[in-house]
């Protein structure tokens, strides 16, 4: 993909911000809205018009007729103007419109039957397209649709990530997984690749630490949902920002880049760190699951050291990872430290042994 091309040319270089309301709710919030990304330093808006929800008689886009006010936003404010596509109607209806570019959601990225459609339906046009990563955390399945768009003709495009579905406790919406956007830009380096914060944390109070995180990884920029009122918006309430927010949040970014010619070990260590940071997760996901056996053991009578299950869990873990050529003494003395962390917890231990003296 050596000739992809920026989303806008005019939009300077990196990182590129993206701002706007989730949702087009009606004419006035949707200007107000636009007015307020404009004075935030921003030059491109962002909202939705149709809404694919998970539940229906939820508020799902007022739909076709949002779609000129958003080109009054783009002749009002200077502002490049886009809008998420599910299907090749809405593609017809936005470059009717008007509209600058899309956004491919989630959802629609997980089908590779509705991507070959939208790409079939995108072929001749030179409209900016931004690609939201599957629901899944499954880095094939993303490149895959970014693959389609361009053997379809289109070429100013970039990846959106926006965080991974999980059925886990986590303290986000949708939970980062870093390596998988790292990943992908070691097999699509030329594309650019923007972390959307607000869909990643789920709350307002996220955001911004995970705009600097994102920065901090290498990300090429940022898309952001922000709100005149975001108490009042009809779609994600929690995680919207206000403009005034928005402008805060872009001057207090700190922008961090590396010198090209360490580009390739710049990615090697940005994974180290991003799997690093999973395994914490995972690590404090474990100990909550260890303090509710303890619960349970507690409430049964059942003593809390369980040996032969220990010994079980060890020599699955030491085959594992022979399996997968990783040292068993060393996985040995992991999971042994593991087990008696484990043990604390269920013991509910409040003193760390680990900790210097």
């Amino acid at each position: 993909m050596k000739d992809i091309k920026p989303l806008f040319s005019d939009c300077g270089a990196a990182p590129l911000y993206i701002a706007g309301p989730c949702s087009a709710e009606s004419r006035e919030q949707t200007l107000t809205a636009a007015c307020g990304v404009r004075d935030a330093g921003i030059g491109i808006f962002r909202a939705g018009v149709w809404k694919p929800r998970t539940r229906p008689g939820s508020f799902e886009g007022v739909g076709r007729e949002a779609l000129p006010w958003l080109v009054e936003a783009k002749n009002l404010y200077g502002l490049h103007v886009i809008t998420e596509v599910a299907t090749p109607e809405h593609i017809e209806q936005v470059l009717d419109a008007g509209i600058d570019g899309v956004w491919i959601g989630a959802r629609t990225t997980t089908n590779p039957f509705a991507m070959q459609e939208i790409a079939e339906a995108l072929r001749g046009t030179d409209i900016a397209i931004l690609v939201k990563n599957p629901v899944s955390p499954d880095v094939d399945l993303w490149s895959g649709a970014i693959e389609r768009l361009y053997n379809s003709g289109a070429r100013r495009i970039a990846a959106v990530h926006r965080g991974f579905t999980t059925y886990d406790t986590s303290a986000y919406r949708n939970t980062p997984h870093w390596s998988v956007p790292i990943e992908l830009h070691r097999r699509l380096p030329e594309l650019a690749i923007l972390s959307d914060p607000s869909h990643i944390g789920g709350r307002r109070s996220l955001v911004a630490p995970l705009a600097q995180e994102a920065l901090d990884l290498g990300f090429d920029g940022l898309m952001i949902e922000c709100h005149p009122t975001p108490a009042t918006a009809l779609s994600d309430a929690a995680q919207q920002i206000t403009p005034n927010e928005l402008r805060t949040l872009r001057e207090s970014l700190i922008l961090r880049r590396t010198p090209v010619t360490q580009d390739a070990l710049r990615d090697f260590r940005l994974h180290i760190d991003s799997l690093d940071s999973r395994l914490m997760e995972l690590l404090a996901e474990r100990m909550n699951v260890a303090r509710d056996i303890g619960a349970y053991k507690r409430e049964h009578s059942m003593a809390v050291v369980q040996r032969e299950r220990f010994n079980e869990l060890l020599l699955a873990a030491e085959q594992r990872a022979e399996s997968l050529g990783v040292s068993k003494r060393f996985i040995h003395r992991i999971f042994s430290a593991i087990h008696e962390e484990s043990v604390r917890q269920q013991l509910d231990i409040t003193d760390d042994p680990f900790a210097e003296k």
